[in-house]
């Protein structure tokens, strides 16, 4: 005699064969959305490992290097021993490292305001659609793609005391050009002008971008209410590109306080180390006095100034956002 239980385990394994013929009839596919998200997340993980992998070889893995070093004696002929913040004690007491701050200093305070004007002023003049303002774009664009000691080579001969360009233009006005690279009243302006002439490029570009971004119904506007054209730029056209304007300043401020390639090039941080600078002073601890932990460490108070100037440059970014 069938029992109630036996009725209920075939009732159950009758509906089980159902369910197994049911999905065998109509088999469950994914959706194909998730995927197609899958693969490009596949080929993406694919295009990333290689830079990922040279980030970490080149950039993360010497940084973290570098912060082990800060807190040794290293000069690399020895093995590197242990001493703690000994090598940022060193620096705040370090006279050079203030000659090379005050260098700096006085650098970034000479070289961003030329910078800037110089920059505006050049894209102001090129902010029009004709054929002659897109080949003094490119023209005034060279100089940064140029090397650097190509750059130095041609400013040594510019600056020369007896048969450079610059004391044979002031002699046109009978000015008695000094000796720009051997004085060190001079050198760190002569510095200066190379950078400028080197670098305004970048900025004019984007100051030629924010300028094409300023609505042409507020200049037409000003002109109506009779406004003349350095009344536009200095009420219409300098308070719509605000936020451009505090850009090329914060990377001209951080850039200022990098220089070393025209230090090094044009006067070698001299005369009487009136051009040497924090990163030059930097490359000559490392690689002249062999003393990498000391280099780590100044390297490591310039990224804490680098660092105050980016946050300031965020901050103020953020706002003008919001």
């Amino acid at each position: 005699m069938t029992t109630t239980n036996d009725l209920a385990l075939e009732m159950s394994e009758i509906k089980q064969t159902h369910v197994d013929e049911d999905r065998a009839r109509h088999p469950v596919t994914e959706n194909p959305k998730n995927e197609s998200v899958r693969r490009q997340s596949r080929a993406a993980w694919m295009f990333l490992v290689i830079p990922l992998l040279f980030f970490a070889v080149f950039v993360i893995i010497p940084l973290l290097l570098a912060v082990g070093t800060s807190f040794t004696d290293y000069s690399i002929v020895s093995a590197p021993h242990w001493i703690g913040l000994a090598n940022f004690r060193a620096v705040l007491s370090d006279s050079f490292f203030w000659v090379a701050m005050r260098n700096t200093v006085y650098y970034t305070a000479v070289y961003v305001p030329l910078g800037l004007v110089v920059s505006f002023g050049t894209a102001l003049l090129l902010n029009r659609r004709t054929w002659s303002a897109k080949v003094f774009r490119t023209l005034f664009y060279i100089p940064v793609v140029s090397s650097s000691v190509a750059t130095a080579t041609i400013w040594v001969w510019v600056l020369n005391k007896d048969k450079g360009m610059l004391n044979m233009v002031l002699g046109w006005f009978h000015i008695n050009g000094p000796n720009w690279l051997n004085d060190s009243q001079w050198a760190m302006f002569a510095i200066i002008l190379m950078s400028i002439w080197a670098g305004f490029g970048v900025n004019m570009i984007i100051f030629l971008g924010g300028l094409q971004s300023v609505p042409v119904d507020l200049r037409e506007a000003a002109k109506l209410d009779g406004a003349n054209w350095w009344q536009i730029v200095w009420n219409v056209v300098i308070p719509s590109i605000r936020p451009t304007m505090f850009l090329v300043t914060m990377q001209l401020i951080i850039g200022s306080f990098q220089v070393f390639d025209q230090a090094y090039l044009l006067t070698g941080g001299g005369p009487g180390n009136a051009t040497i600078t924090i990163v030059y002073y930097i490359y000559n601890s490392g690689f002249g006095s062999l003393k990498m932990g000391y280099a780590s460490a100044l390297s490591f108070v310039l990224f804490a100034i680098i660092l105050v100037f980016s946050l300031i440059n965020m901050h103020f970014t953020d706002k003008e956002e919001s």
